[in-house]
């Protein structure tokens, strides 16, 4: 999510939708990670969503994802990055690494999505009265409040947030969300034309993926 034009948009995503009625097109439907970036799941192939509890179009990828990885291969594993593009995106990065670190990211990461987009019970507009919102909202969930607070402070959680925004800058990120495959390759929505045509992009990009390990056994 980053502003933009949206005559521009809708072109964009016209002439992606066009093209990827055909075969995938390198530059057009995904492109090329340079270079590509290691892995963390070993024998598993990575797919990682990078995405902004904010961003209104990684809220609506939501479903989509989800319902994907229901039946996703048993050699594929997600995970997901926040992505850090300034200081104003770090109070939901620290928040996604607390939840983590606090073990309620399963239970309150759709809910902390409509909190923001659906219900508007945290407010965006300022970091400071962000936090002091997100907070509120953390208590009524049942979180003990000073638990999260010291959680979001800690060291582990702002060494993550570093992280997010080392990864940021490592794979070239533009915009969110992206999902990016095995370190090498990168599509999105907006490349695709729509959240229903980055599923099977995303699927493709996977086959390629494994035949590739394949090809080096």
């Amino acid at each position: 999510m980053r502003p933009f034009n949206y005559f521009l948009l809708l072109c964009t995503l016209s002439i992606a939708a066009v093209a990827f009625a055909g075969a995938p097109m390198l530059n057009v439907n995904y492109r090329l990670v340079v270079p590509p970036q290691p892995t963390e799941t070993g024998d598993k192939i990575e797919v990682i969503e990078f995405f902004y509890y904010g961003c209104p179009h990684c809220f609506a990828l939501e479903p989509y994802l989800k319902k994907w990885q229901s039946s996703a291969p048993k050699d594929v594993a997600l995970r997901h990055i926040p992505v850090v593009f300034n200081e104003n995106w770090v109070p939901l990065t620290k928040a996604f690494y607390a939840l983590e670190a606090l073990g309620e990211l399963n239970r309150l990461n759709d809910a902390l999505y409509d909190a923001i987009h659906v219900k508007h019970q945290i407010d965006l507009r300022d970091p400071q009265t962000e936090e002091q919102t997100l907070f509120d909202w953390i208590e009524h969930q049942g979180v003990n409040r000073k638990k999260f607070i010291d959680t979001y402070n800690s060291f582990s959680v702002n060494t993550r947030v570093e992280f997010a925004k080392n990864l940021t800058r490592a794979y070239g990120l533009e915009g969110t969300p992206t999902l990016v495959v095995d370190g090498k390759y990168l599509t999105a929505p907006s490349m695709t034309g729509s959240n229903e045509s980055v599923i099977p992009m995303l699927q493709q990009l996977i086959d390629k993926a494994r035949q590739e390990r394949s090809s080096k056994h």
